[in-house]
C-alpha cells in the first residue's frame, strides 16, 4: 500500500492532474499484485461512471449554460438590484441575491462568479465601489452555487454514499440561504463604513423587472417543483430543466440561440469530462481501497482514538479547509469521501448533515488561495488584480465561517427541511 501513496504524492507534487495521478497509483500496485488483473482498472472506472444518476451532473451544467446564453442572468440580476438596491450597500446585495437565484439554476460555482463579473462588477464600479470589495463580493457570493440546489458537489457526495440526492437538495437550502444573508450583511455593515451611495426604491420597477425574470424564475419552480411533488428523479429534473431552457431560449432569440447551441455544448462537455474522468478515477481508488480493508482499518484506528463525533467533525473540517488551498472542490469532495465516510457512519453522524458540512467547506475553499477557482475568476474577468480580490473575500469568509459554526453545532438547519419531506420522495 505504501506504493500507491509513494506513486500518488509524487505525481501530486508535479502538479499531475488528480484524475491521472489516483488512477496511476491504483494501476501502480494492481500491476504488481498477482491476484489483481489489470483489466480491472477498466471495469471500476466503467463500472463508477456508468451510474445512472451521474448523467444529472452533465445535464445541470449544460442547463445553467444554455440559461447564461439567454442572457437571463442579466434579467436576474436587474430584477434583484430593483427588490433590494436601495437599501445600505443596495447593488452589492443585488449582487448576492441575484448569485442566490441564479445558483437555482446552474450548480457552478466558477461559472457563476464569471458570468457575475461581467455583470455586477462594472456597474458596481460605477457607483462608487472599491474594486477589493466587488471583487471579493462576487467571488465568495459565486459559492452559493454549491447549496442552492441543485448543486454538482451535492450530487457527486450522493452517488459516492449511496445518499439520497433529493434530501442533499433540500438540506442544502437553508444552509444556502443563510450564506447570502450572511454575506448580505456584510456588505450592508461594509457599506455603511465606507459611506457608499444608496440608490432610491422604485416601486414602478418592479413588476416590469419581474415579468423579465420570470421565465429564469421558472426553471427552479420546475426543478424544485419536480423533485418535491416525486414527479422527477434527480436525473429527470436535470433534463428537464435543459428542455425548459432549450424552449426558453428558441421562443426568444430563435435562430441566434441555435447558432449558440453547439458552444454551449462544447463548453458543457469540457466541464463534464473533466469531472467525469475524476469520478471514475475515484472508482479505482475506491475499488484498491475496499480490496485492502482500508475504510475498515481506518474506522477501527479513528474509533479507538475516542474521538466524540464533535471532534472528529472539527478535525475533518481542519482538514477540508488546508485541502481547500491545494485542490479544487471536486477533488476534495472525491479524495476525502470514500475514506471518511465509514468513519462518520461508524459514529453515528448523519450522512446529510455530513454532506451540508463537507458542501460549505468546499465552498469556503473557492476563494482560499493558492488555488481558490472563484478568485482567479474574477481576477481574469475583471481585470482587479488578485490580492484585491482575495482582501476583499476576507470578511465575507468570515461570514461563511460563522454559518459553518451554525450547521456543527445545530444539525436541524441541514436536516429540518429533508425531515418535512414525505419519505415517498427519497425513494
Amino acid at each position: 500500500m505504501h506504493l500507491v501513496w509513494i506513486v500518488g504524492l509524487v505525481l501530486l507534487v508535479l502538479s499531475v492532474p488528480i484524475g491521472i495521478a489516483l488512477s496511476a497509483a491504483a494501476a501502480a500496485y494492481i500491476a504488481i499484485d498477482p491476484l489483481l488483473e489489470p483489466t480491472v482498472i477498466f471495469r471500476q472506472f466503467f463500472s463508477f461512471v456508468g451510474r445512472y444518476s451521474l448523467i444529472a451532473i452533465p445535464l445541470f451544467i449544460f442547463a445553467g449554460f444554455l440559461m447564461e446564453r439567454t442572457g437571463l442572468v442579466k434579467q436576474l440580476f436587474r430584477f434583484a438590484d430593483a427588490l433590494v438596491g436601495w437599501m445600505p450597500g443596495g447593488f452589492g446585495v443585488a449582487t448576492v441575491l441575484a448569485c442566490v437565484l441564479f445558483g437555482a439554476i446552474s450548480g457552478s460555482s466558477v461559472a457563476m462568479a464569471a458570468a457575475m463579473s461581467v455583470i455586477a462588477i462594472p456597474e458596481m464600479r460605477s457607483r462608487g465601489y472599491p474594486d477589493w470589495l466587488s471583487g471579493g463580493l462576487v467571488a465568495t457570493a459565486g459559492g452559493i452555487a454549491m447549496l442552492i440546489p441543485p448543486s454538482i458537489i451535492l450530487v457527486l457526495y450522493g452517488i459516492v454514499t449511496e445518499t439520497s440526492i433529493v434530501a442533499l437538495f433540500f438540506a442544502g437550502v437553508v444552509p444556502g440561504l443563510l450564506l447570502a444573508t450572511g454575506n448580505a450583511l456584510s456588505v450592508i455593515v461594509i457599506a455603511m463604513i465606507l459611506k457608499l451611495p444608496r440608490g432610491k426604491f422604485d416601486r414602478s420597477r418592479l413588476w416590469p423587472e419581474f415579468k423579465g425574470a420570470a421565465p429564469a424564475l421558472g426553471m427552479p419552480v420546475v426543478i424544485l417543483g419536480g423533485l418535491y411533488g416525486g414527479l422527477f428523479t434527480p436525473t429527470e429534473a436535470a433534463a428537464a430543466g435543459c428542455g425548459y431552457a432549450i424552449l426558453y431560449g428558441l421562443i426568444s432569440n430563435g435562430r441566434q440561440f441555435l447558432r449558440e447551441l453547439l458552444p454551449t455544448a462544447c463548453r458543457s462537455l469540457n466541464l463534464t469530462a473533466v469531472i467525469i474522468f475524476l469520478v471514475g478515477s475515484v472508482g479505482v481508488f475506491q475499488f484498491l481501497l475496499a480490496n485492502l480493508y482500508w475504510p475498515q482499518k481506518i474506522t477501527e484506528m479513528v474509533v479507538g482514538w475516542g474521538l466524540t463525533p464533535l471532534g472528529f467533525i472539527f478535525a475533518f473540517m481542519g482538514v477540508l479547509l488546508i485541502l481547500g488551498m491545494l485542490v479544487d472542490g471536486v477533488a476534495m469532495v472525491l479524495l476525502t469521501v470514500p475514506v471518511v465516510f465509514p468513519v462518520a457512519y461508524a459514529l453515528k453522524i448523519d450522512p446529510i448533515h455530513l454532506g451540508i458540512m463537507l458542501t460549505l467547506a468546499v465552498e469556503m475553499s473557492v476563494v482560499t488561495p493558492p488555488v481558490g477557482l472563484n478568485l482567479f475568476a474574477v481576477s481574469g474577468t475583471s481585470k482587479i488584480p488578485l490580492m484585491q480580490v482575495v482582501r476583499g473575500s476576507v470578511p465575507l469568509f468570515l461570514s461563511d465561517f460563522l454559518v459553518l459554526m451554525l450547521v456543527i453545532f445545530f444539525p436541524a438547519l441541514a436536516t429540518w427541511l429533508p425531515s418535512l419531506l414525505t419519505t415517498n420522495v427519497f425513494k
